[in-house]
């Protein structure tokens, strides 16, 4: 089944998420929970608001669990399918993977951890219009030093596919959504790792074909990190980060049915608190993600950090900037600065791990 809006969608959902370990160690990244629902379904909802209807989901680490969750679609409007990679492809090559299974003349691609903002039918009106071969989302951020830089001349065709560097000769980075005119991704190599940022475009290039690029400045932010994590959940429920999955009111908080919160207790920062969570009388959050079932205890601190499920941390403690693992016990008075991570079901004792002297 074609889509309405003459594209196929393909999501490339296939990483392992090892930058977020512990979490991705019992999911993955996609499915991690983000202002209340799967990472991924923002994403799905966005582009069944965009008219785009048949989507093609490109696993590989954990591919089991998308199917279970989201179906075949109906859900979201959408004709969902499945196609798994045996072995890791890279970015070209699990775009190639999922060829048999595309229809439409244009096929939009999305890297499955980017947060984004923009509207995906200027993107397709922009690759039309242009008569591109091959279109890609470009956003203009403050810092690309971080992110490989794609300069464009005055008819807004890429001239370059630029590596990192500390000198960019330009502020549009690569925002990981490309169009591609379908016999583009037949001439990818099928059956081997392709990158497309790293051998496709630069090969498209080479042979003339057209790269167009679409630059706007929408909200984007990469989910691959802890901090982009934390931010990008916190900027959901901030209304700062739109979201078609995302109905009503925004706030400094977003707490989920069958939560429990004290008397007393300081949620902000555009703090989540999840299902059957518990907060205790005190305790102050300030930008932090509390899975389902986890438990801050009276007068506790937990500032832009991940608290995993059925994690539980205990009265005073102090976690700064880290990621707790499902179903461990962080004790009482205990302090976890500047990136901890701590695995699922460690139990550190009271006062077990401090950065200070004082207890």
């Amino acid at each position: 089944m074609a889509s309405q809006a003459g594209a196929d969608a393909v999501i490339l959902v296939g990483g392992k998420g090892t930058r977020l370990r512990p979490l991705t160690l019992s999911a993955p990244k996609p499915m991690l929970p983000t202002a209340g629902v799967p990472f991924l379904t923002h994403l799905l909802t966005r582009i069944a608001s965009a008219g785009l209807t048949h989507v093609v989901l490109g696993t590989s680490y954990k591919a089991e669990v998308f199917e279970e969750y989201f179906g075949d679609g109906a859900e979201f409007g959408l004709d969902l399918e499945y196609v798994t990679e045996t072995e890791p492809l890279g970015t070209g090559g699990g775009i190639r993977n999922v060829l048999p299974r595309l229809t439409a003349e244009n096929v939009m691609v999305f890297n499955g951890d980017v947060l984004g903002g923009t509207d995906l039918r200027s993107i397709l009106e922009t690759h039309e219009k242009t008569a591109a071969d091959v279109t890609l989302h470009l956003v203009r951020v403050s810092d690309p030093r971080a992110f490989g830089c794609v300069p464009t001349d005055a008819d807004g065709r890429v001239t370059a596919f630029l590596e990192k560097t500390q000198d960019p000769p330009t502020d549009q980075i690569n925002a990981g959504c490309y169009v591609f005119r379908r016999e583009y991704i037949e001439k990818i190599p099928a059956g081997r790792p392709v990158s497309v940022e790293r051998e496709v475009f630069p090969a498209l290039l080479t042979e003339g074909a057209r790269v167009q690029g679409h630059v706007d400045t929408s909200y984007w932010r990469d989910m691959g990190t802890p901090e982009d994590f934390v931010r990008g959940s916190a900027d959901l429920v901030r209304g700062i980060a739109p979201s078609p999955a995302l109905p009503g009111q925004r706030g400094e908080s977003l707490v989920h049915e069958g939560a429990g919160i004290a008397p007393g207790a300081l949620l902000i920062g555009g703090t989540v608190v999840g299902r059957g969570a518990e907060v205790g009388a005190g305790a102050r959050l300030d930008g932090a993600i509390l899975f389902d079932g986890a438990k801050v205890e009276a007068g506790a601190t937990v500032e832009r950090s991940i608290v995993g499920f059925g994690a539980r941390i205990g009265p005073r403690a102090l976690v700064r900037d880290g990621v707790i693992g499902d179903g461990a016990s962080v004790g009482a008075r205990c302090e976890l600065l500047r990136g901890a991570r701590v695995w699922p079901g460690v139990e550190i004792p009271d006062g077990g791990i401090r950065f200070s002297t004082d207890v």
